[in-house]
């Protein structure tokens, strides 16, 4: 079991100095932990008790369990299949994302993460295991800027995007604060960063309207606007699965892609269709990516 307490991030030194951004990212991190409890506890369907809302955050946690058990107890991925089969089947990028996390908490690469599951999405846990592998080690991957020797160099883009949604959380979703973290990166790794940074943004929320604006223009003047936009646009994909979107998720899309709710994540759907049939390596996940920013572009002319 976790221990609640782990929700409580100014343990971990992050820089949690906005009230209301403070309980919405630390509300997300409470539903991780009653997720994961509610695997290890056998009471998933509690799951479902939590406001809508949170939900996808509690998912998370279970897709984190799941991953854990499976390998401790050489299960080879069933419990994880079981779960997006059955009480996950709406939330498939938070139980991919929460098994990134899971194998985080084991320090063991993340390469082979449900491997039997969705062929394109298990990439998401290269992403989970970026966030998790940093938040626990804060300190070396935010104020140091390492790199884990745990990834291979092609890995290392997906691992950023965790990371991107990490900065989010570390920096209590201050756009200013973001962005000058996000630029002390070498730039061969801003583009990743800044797409977890449009994910969480827009996934977890935080920020005020006003705020959304200077994370665009941030992103707008590092030169990785689509970046940001494919990012939320990722995010607002994932949310329309599970039914009507949060209200932070609904005002952070047209900010931060340009376009309506229903448009982002259309650009999302659409590129996965570019990819053609059987999409299922890191390559393609980078493409599906790619081919979501030029739809982008291409609405905006860009």
């Amino acid at each position: 079991m976790r221990d609640a307490c782990e929700s409580d991030l100014s343990r971990r030194r992050f820089r949690l100095t906005r009230g209301p951004s403070r309980t919405v990212i630390e509300n997300a991190e409470k539903s991780y932990v009653f997720g994961f409890n509610a695997v290890i506890s056998e009471e998933i369907e509690r799951i479902e008790d939590l406001p809508h809302d949170q939900r996808a955050f509690a998912y998370e946690g279970a897709g984190a369990a799941c991953a854990v058990l499976d390998l401790i107890t050489l299960t080879r991925g069933r419990r994880l299949r079981e779960l997006l089969a059955g009480p996950a089947a709406h939330h498939p990028f938070a139980a991919h994302l929460g098994a990134g996390r899971g194998y985080a908490l084991l320090r063991l690469r993340p390469v082979r993460a449900g491997r039997r599951a969705h062929p394109l999405l298990r990439w998401l846990a290269v992403d989970g295991f970026g966030f998790g592998w940093s938040m626990a080690r804060a300190d070396r991957m935010v104020g140091e800027r390492a790199m884990p020797d745990l990834l291979s160099r092609a890995h290392c883009a997906l691992f950023d995007q965790g990371l991107g949604r990490l900065l989010w959380y570390h920096d209590c979703a201050s756009p200013d604060d973001v962005a000058a973290r996000v630029a002390s990166y070498p730039a061969i790794r801003r583009a990743a960063l800044w797409s977890g940074v449009g994910f969480a943004a827009a996934y977890t929320g935080g920020a005020e309207a006003d705020e959304l604006w200077w994370l665009t223009d941030h992103a707008g003047a590092d030169g990785f606007r689509p970046h940001l936009a494919q990012g939320c646009a990722f995010a607002v994909a994932a949310r329309a699965q599970a039914g009507p979107l949060p209200d932070h998720v609904a005002q952070a899309v047209p900010i931060l892609t340009g376009g309506e709710p229903e448009e982002a994540a259309a650009w999302a759907d659409t590129a996965l269709m570019i990819l053609g049939h059987d999409p299922h390596t890191h390559e393609d996940y980078q493409a599906w990516q790619a081919h979501t920013r030029r739809l982008w572009a291409r609405r905006h002319q860009v």
